[in-house]
């Protein structure tokens, strides 16, 4: 009926690829859908230590990861913890050094720097390199090419590239794209996904809805 969700390594041929979901229980504020995967050579089992960045005990925003992700290695993603005060003359985070420049004021004022969540949908594939930036919002079905900046929205079922991420173009037409999205086949249960993917792979859209 499928891989098993709760592994870290879905594939034991090979080990540089994890699923995030097991990777990310008992981390702060973050949420991960099953059969979201990572793939690096390079110790892909400490991705949220190495990949995701400035996402800080004291902070308030979550990372929130749909289901059937795929990232690719070096992916980058950067939470408001990375945020500087800019209602000064300066936006050099004085405070951090602990000495008499803290005294004050605060740089890393969680209220002051919050931007809100990022948030990735489900289906989504991020290639090499790319760099998602705070409050990043990515629709489902989405495609972010490799080594992309993304600092803002990206529309379900839409291919975005270059820095700073722009729409290259949709994958579907806007009808098509707006089924897909009232299907929603990844929040099926596991049995009536696995006995329809053929119609997934094919890209059957109205066999799918008759079973929808």
């Amino acid at each position: 009926m499928g891989p098993d969700p709760t592994v870290l390594h879905p594939i034991p041929a090979a080990p540089s690829i994890v699923w995030l979901a097991p990777l990310a229980e008992g981390r702060a504020r973050v949420e991960v859908g099953p059969y979201s995967y990572y793939d690096d050579a390079d110790a892909p089992e400490r991705f949220f230590d190495r990949n995701l960045r400035y996402h800080f005990d004291f902070g308030t925003s979550w990372l929130r990861i749909g289901p059937f992700c795929a990232f690719a290695s070096g992916v980058q993603i950067l939470m408001d913890g990375a945020n500087h005060a800019m209602d000064g003359l300066s936006t050099y985070p004085f405070d951090i050094f602990h000495t008499d420049w803290s005294q004050g004021f605060s740089s890393l004022d969680p209220h002051g720097q919050r931007r809100g969540d990022t948030v990735i949908g489900a289906d989504v594939w991020i290639g090499a390199e790319a760099m998602i930036l705070p409050c990043a919002t990515i629709g489902p079905g989405a495609i972010i090419g490799a080594g992309s900046v993304v600092s803002g929205d990206i529309p379900p079922y839409a291919i975005a590239a270059g820095n700073p991420a722009r729409v290259v173009r949709d994958r579907f037409p806007e009808d098509q794209i707006a089924r897909l999205m009232a299907i929603a086949w990844w929040d099926w249960p596991v049995e009536k996904l696995t006995a329809h993917l053929g119609l997934i792979r094919s890209g059957d859209l109205d066999g799918l809805e008759q079973v929808a």
